[in-house]
């Protein structure tokens, strides 16, 4: 994953609150006849070329590059903040 800012293209309000998805392949051996599972093998995690990214506001799913182009397009300003002054 990459150290770059993120933001949602879907729901267009996170910027915080995301899920790496990964993906594993398990190989298992059914009956034929009665379809129960008759041997398992243990999981092995399968390498992807780009993390896919889950929004956990909205539940959007897509590519990593993908909320990092939309953070690059809609870039977060900072602006000062001043504490507020009681009379």
């Amino acid at each position: 994953m990459q150290d770059k800012p993120y933001f949602c293209p879907n729901c267009r309000s996170n910027r915080v609150k995301f899920s790496v998805i990964s993906s594993y392949s398990q190989r298992f051996m059914k009956d034929a006849i009665s379809g129960s599972i008759q041997e398992f093998s243990d999981p092995q995690q399968l390498e992807a070329s780009e993390p896919t990214i889950q929004c956990m506001i909205c539940s959007f799913t897509g590519n990593e590059m993908r909320f990092i182009k939309q953070a690059e397009r809609e870039p977060r300003v900072m602006t000062p903040t001043t504490p507020p002054t009681f009379s």
